[in-house]
């Protein structure tokens, strides 16, 4: 990760992200809302309402609380813009 403006560790955040090829996120949650758009190769994404693909110029807004899973393209990875209005965490979820 690469901050743009903010610490993601203290409170409103905007950073540069990548997953290598195949990264596995695992299944989790975040306490508040994060936004993402794509750049380069596909952020992937699943919930209960199914799986999406994230690539370039692509918008998702992940909802605080959402239980979630994401990943990197197992090709290509993903490079993407993420931004955030308080501090970022990342919740294992079951």
């Amino acid at each position: 990760m690469a901050a743009l403006r903010g610490d993601p560790n203290k409170g409103a955040y905007e950073e540069l992200t990548k997953f290598d090829p195949g990264y596995d996120a695992g299944l989790h949650t975040h306490t508040n809302d994060v936004w993402i758009v794509g750049i380069k190769g596909a952020y992937l994404y699943k919930d209960e309402d199914g799986e999406k693909r994230v690539g370039p110029g692509d918008f998702l807004r992940v909802p605080g609380g959402h239980k979630h899973w994401s990943g990197g393209d197992k090709a290509e990875g993903a490079l993407f813009y993420t931004a955030g209005s308080a501090k970022f965490d990342l919740v294992p979820a079951k």
